[in-house]
């Protein structure tokens, strides 16, 4: 077992970890409740991953993690409140409302993102350390992704690029030993991922993602090698999901047997326990990190409530680059007259009578609809970025 670092680092880890999980679990219940559309993946019992990881970062390294990253832009830095809004379609969300809890996204923090689709972020994370490369910077590009993520195509592409080109790029398996319900066993012919890319020339080790310290040593190395030498790595750290992959998930493939087994290394009490008996941290300290974290989350929720869902006339914007071209980027079919869907200020009557008709419906007052091109960004009114009129 790795030692304890200094007692304000601990402290920090515990209380990154403690606000990952009651942000969590308050996102289900608020999901439970319908405050939360779409679809809800949450990390409880992740949170040793993901702290573990973010905590030797340094600012100017680039995250990118998959549809289960509530927490991972929280350690990140992104204030817990705007990740809140985001889970509940407002303006104040860190995509605007627009990508909810599938994509949370925070450039301000470096952290790219998370994406739906399995394994869609990893080409995305060569990218991100191509662009370093051309830039001249010196950071990594850190990439989370799923044990299941590790059977797709753009695993292997990712992976010989990555070598290949020596990019600044280090890999972090999350293994929770399920790919939604299917188990690693059954959906992986090589159960142990970090030998998954060994023949494109990028190693890996095993570490317990559990033990938020193992994980912060192990990654802190990969980032090393991938800063200093230029060495793509990966690890795959095995870590659990308490609750199903999804908030709809009935959770019929696993045993209670063997989820009340994992939770008796819940990674927070866990550590908890450890700097209590070392001496690291008192029970004054513990504490102090639960109520800051439940109050951090109670504020979560009335900041998100009091923040407004955004107007329907922002409803294209932030879609489309209109540049001068002659083709549509879009076709709104909302009337038998379609029209560039881009261009709503320019809909024929019959269109327009139709969406003021649904715009009266929703309770929103009748009036022009702004190019979200050509006049910026109503919702909040930046200045355009594209000048003048856009020809058909």
């Amino acid at each position: 077992m790795a030692d304890l670092p200094d007692a304000a680092t601990c402290y920090e880890l515990l209380a990154r970890m403690m606000l990952i999980r009651r942000f969590e679990e308050e996102a289900g219940r608020q999901y439970q409740r319908a405050k939360a559309g779409g679809f809800l993946h949450l990390a409880i019992g992740e949170e040793a991953t993901i702290v573990g990881t973010t905590s030797v970062m340094r600012d100017e390294d680039y995250l990118i993690g998959t549809y289960r990253t509530h927490g991972h832009a929280i350690a990140r830095g992104t204030d817990p409140r705007h990740v809140m809004a985001e889970l509940f379609g407002r303006v104040d969300g860190t995509s605007g409302g627009r990508g909810g809890s599938m994509h949370i996204f925070d450039r301000e923090h470096r952290f790219m993102g998370g994406y739906g689709i399995v394994g869609g972020n990893l080409p995305l994370a060569a990218g991100l350390a191509l662009a370093s490369d051309y830039k001249g910077e010196d950071a990594v590009t850190v990439c989370m992704f799923g044990d299941g993520a590790s059977n797709t195509g753009n695993f292997g592409e990712t992976m010989n690029l990555a070598a290949l080109w020596q990019l600044p790029v280090f890999f972090l398996v999350e293994n929770n030993l399920y790919g939604m319900g299917t188990s690693v066993e059954r959906h992986s012919a090589q159960t142990d991922l970090s030998k998954k890319a060994e023949g494109y020339g990028v190693p890996g080790e095993r570490v317990d993602g559990m033990d938020v310290v193992a994980v912060r040593e192990g990654v802190a190395e990969g980032i090393r090698a991938a800063r200093e030498e230029r060495r793509p790595t990966i690890l795959e750290a095995f870590t659990y999901r308490y609750r199903g992959h999804s908030a709809a998930d009935p959770e019929v493939y696993r045993e209670r047997e063997e989820v009340e087994e994992w939770r008796e290394k819940d990674p927070t009490e866990t550590f908890a326990r450890r700097c209590l008996d070392a001496g690291v941290l008192g029970e004054r300290e513990v504490q102090e990190a639960r109520d800051k974290a439940e109050q951090a989350v109670v504020e979560a929720v009335e900041f998100a409530d009091a923040s407004p869902e955004p107007p329907l006339d922002t409803l294209y914007e932030n879609l489309y680059a209109v540049t001068d071209t002659s083709g549509w980027y879009a076709v709104d079919e909302r009337s038998p007259h379609p029209h560039r869907g881009e261009r709503e200020d320019r809909m024929p009557d019959a269109a327009r009578e139709l969406a003021e008709a649904g715009a009266a419906y929703a309770g929103q007052p009748e009036g022009p609809r702004p190019n979200p091109a050509g006049r910026g960004d109503a919702q909040k009114g930046v200045e355009p970025e594209v000048a003048g009129e856009v020809e058909d």
